[in-house]
């Protein structure tokens, strides 16, 4: 990096002030990232680069050293995450680079810059089990890139990787963490024997125990990762699938499709409103809610959630969770399991939500975890068994 002259550090700043200039939070950063470098064609791909780091890196700094400048903020951030940094380099050069994460924190409290706690302005929301702290550490650190291995193909998987000279480590029979950015697209031969998902959603099935020929639902199937990752472990059970949209469906179908997976029932259904009419009176041996929430869990890998989100949001969804639940309730047989699984770290979005359920809608709790991602390079969820009374 001693290649960075003033001028080329100055340049890069000044994309970042651009890209972020156009930034109102609508939408995923990195989806407005694409259109920004499609409509800047003259941005070559290390100007491109530099622009990601620049502005991920800003937006891990949340809602912190408000007090400060843009151009000042940025410096926090890439020193609190990177080893190298011409910025740093250039603006605030006695700064010590190698020192960890921590040490960085309290540095910068040490010089009045930065409390931790104003990075993360939701923490009085957070579940009871995260450790405040080492949560927020953690949004400075990009997260893994996990993959789930079909089973019988582990070895198979394992001699392309090490034929191509991908570097990864197995965390289970099945899982495996690579470097984040890792592209995998070229590799066709990998189709339908692996499929990208978290470590902690990877973890959920622990809570999913299925007997043959039971009938299951995945009410809130989305893409259907949560579905193959049930299947995979309980194939001869009897799977429906549903969502809100039919494009979402079709999505689901496409991967199913490369997964070989044939046998699955799906239907459109609007968890909100009376299912009746779509369902009738079918009951079910097993119901998964992966249900729809504020992401929370996940903004290590989209992090401009931290300074766009509206508490309000919390609020709403645990509305809408405790509504969807509701209504798919209706479906399950006395005795039966409930799965009710969230990427969220905040309470009224899981132990709230559990409660309500125990108590309005007659459960009996059977367990729940905060799968606590933050310690692992992955996604923070939480998850919960109840059984129908």
């Amino acid at each position: 990096m001693s290649d960075f002259s003033e001028k080329r550090v100055q340049q890069q700043i000044r994309n970042f002030e651009r890209a972020l200039d156009g930034y109102e939070g609508n939408e995923p950063f990195a989806r407005y990232l694409t259109s920004f470098f499609k409509i800047n064609k003259q941005m070559g791909s290390k100007d491109r680069k530099w622009t990601s780091r620049l502005c991920y890196n800003f937006f891990r700094l949340g809602k912190g050293a408000k007090q400060l400048s843009q151009q000042k903020r940025l410096v926090i951030a890439e020193y609190l995450c990177e080893k190298e940094s011409p910025l740093v380099s250039l603006f605030e050069p006695e700064w010590n680079l190698d020192l960890t994460l921590e040490e960085k924190l309290t540095f910068l409290q040490d010089q009045n810059l930065l409390l931790l706690e104003d990075v993360f302005p939701f923490t009085n929301k957070l579940s009871p089990a995260i450790d405040q702290n080492i949560f927020i550490q953690s949004l400075f650190i990009q997260p893994d890139l996990f993959i789930r291995v079909k089973k019988g193909k582990e070895k198979f998987v394992k001699a392309i990787f090490e034929a191509e000279q991908i570097i990864y480590h197995f965390i289970s029979d099945q899982t495996i963490a690579l470097a984040n950015g890792t592209s995998l697209q070229r590799f066709k031969d990998l189709e339908g024997v692996i499929e990208v998902q978290d470590l902690s959603s990877q973890r959920t099935v622990e809570f999913m125990s299925a007997f043959p020929k039971e009938n299951w639902w995945d009410a809130c199937a989305a893409s259907g990762g949560k579905a193959l990752l049930f299947l995979d472990k309980y194939p001869t059970t009897n799977l429906m699938v549903s969502d809100i949209r039919m494009s979402i469906l079709r999505n689901l179908d496409e991967r199913f499709e490369r997964a070989g997976i044939q046998n699955y029932r799906k239907k459109i259904v609007d968890l909100t409103k009376d299912t009746t009419p779509i369902l009738g009176a079918e009951l079910f041996d097993g119901i998964i809610v992966d249900a729809p929430c504020t992401g929370s869990g996940t903004w290590g890998r989209s992090p401009e959630n931290i300074s766009y989100f509206n508490a309000k949001k919390i609020e709403d969804f645990s509305a809408l969770q405790k509504d969807i639940v509701k209504n798919a309730s209706l479906h399950l047989k006395a005795g039966k399991p409930l799965v009710y699984i969230t990427c969220s770290v905040f309470e009224k979005e899981n132990e709230d939500v559990i409660d309500y359920i125990q108590k309005e809608l007659g459960y009996t709790l059977d367990s729940y975890k905060v799968l606590k991602g933050y310690t692992e390079k992955a996604d923070s969820m939480f998850v919960a068994r109840l059984i129908k009374l």
